[in-house]
């Protein structure tokens, strides 16, 4: 049964990853396993401070979870069919969604908007995006990516968000592809998430041409790895909440890819 989305479109075309094909839940055919794509960002996009540099590649990590993990080993670590029973995993993002980096109109709450683009923040190396329908609460959209950064770029990040949320609790608008949206309410919200390091989660209210949701992110910092997620009831029936499961098992196979 498909999730219909009309009268969100607008208003998710800011957080561009919650129009993934995750917006469906059963009717679609699920991916193979392995079929997504990891977008690497320019050289310049990385910086060479932190450990582990910024020409490590992440395949002789051992184990070390503060080199960046290579494009293959994101792959392996992002989320696929198969490893949550209860939702159906995609690779695609739809065609109404806009690419790259929202622009806040309030620069200390940059980190917030950034936090709803293709990645986590521009200074990633490179960015693996999955998206979540769930299959027992028809509505429930998550879009999930995993990141590479030196360590030192990835504390930056979880650094300006906890600003951010901090400094933005009254809202902001955010601009991209000429499309504007705005968020009210930044609440931080408890979450906590097996294995991480570090943990940022908040709720925000998007409203943009009458239509207005609840949406609920997390940003987990693991080394040099970033997950972000990113939850939205496009059945507007209850506010929306990562599942734990979903941020539990992304770490997992964080782990397992960095044990090799």
């Amino acid at each position: 049964m498909r999730v219909k989305t009309a009268g969100l479109t607008a208003l998710v075309t800011v957080p561009a990853l919650l129009l993934a094909t995750a917006c469906t839940s059963g009717d679609d055919e699920r991916p193979a396993k392995g079929e997504g794509r990891t977008t690497d960002a320019p050289t310049s996009a990385s910086t060479d401070t932190g450990k582990g540099g910024g020409g490590g590649s992440g395949g002789d990590a051992g184990g070390d979870a503060s080199v960046p993990l290579s494009g293959p080993q994101l792959e392996r670590a992002a989320l696929a069919s198969g490893d949550l029973a209860d939702f159906q995993v995609s690779t695609g993002k739809s065609a109404l969604a806009p690419a790259g980096q929202p622009a806040a109109d309030r620069p200390q709450c940059q980190p917030l908007a950034d936090a709803m683009g293709d990645k986590p923040s521009p200074r990633a190396a490179r960015t693996a995006n999955r998206g979540l329908g769930s299959l027992k609460n028809l509505g429930l959209a998550v879009s999930a990516s995993l990141s590479a950064y030196t360590e030192a770029e990835a504390g930056k990040l979880m650094s300006g968000l906890k600003s951010a949320v901090a400094a933005c609790g009254e809202g902001f608008g955010a601009n991209l592809d000429g499309r504007r949206g705005s968020y009210r309410e930044v609440r931080t919200a408890a979450f906590t998430v097996s294995g991480a390091d570090e943990t940022v989660s908040w709720t925000t209210v998007g409203t943009n041409e009458g239509a207005v949701a609840p949406i609920h992110l997390v940003v987990v910092r693991k080394g040099a790895t970033v997950a972000r997620f990113m939850a939205l009831d496009l059945a507007r029936r209850t506010p929306p909440r990562v599942p734990r499961e979903v941020a539990d098992k992304q770490l997992a196979k964080v782990a397992q890819v960095l044990a090799g």
